[in-house]
């Protein structure tokens, strides 16, 4: 007969507590991993269009947005290019960390859209 030891449901690690992420406003930056992913466009006969994202710490909106009904803010934030030159210039950094100015952010609200929060107006930092 064989005997193993007993696995407890918890495991070692305590939970963290899930407190609010520091509040993101006009003119912040917001870092993280960009992420590209291909989506349909609801509003364009279901084409595939590129959609960006960077993953980055909790962060809390500005009134009336929030924390996007979520308990900690939103972690995931969809970038939307203003045009072709803004989509080919995100594109060079996919799979890379980058930093953002953020002029425009708002909760995501359409169907389709992959990230909690929704970055709608922005300009990439350099590096220096």
């Amino acid at each position: 007969m064989l005997a193993t030891p007993a696995l407890s449901a918890q495991g070692d690690e305590a939970p963290l507590p899930s407190k609010p992420g520091k509040p993101i406003n006009t003119g912040d930056v917001l870092s993280g991993e960009l992420n590209a992913m291909k989506v349909r466009d609801v509003k364009n006969a279901g084409k595939r269009i590129a959609t960006y994202q960077i993953t980055s710490e909790p962060r809390r909106l500005p009134p009336p947005s929030g924390l996007c009904n979520l308990e900690t803010g939103p972690e995931t934030f969809q970038l939307v290019p203003s045009g072709d030159a803004q989509a080919a210039q995100l594109k060079t950094f996919v799979g890379k960390e980058i930093s953002i100015k953020v002029d425009e952010v708002a909760c995501a609200s359409d169907p389709g859209q992959m990230s909690e929060a929704v970055v709608t107006k922005w300009s990439i930092i350099k590096k220096q």
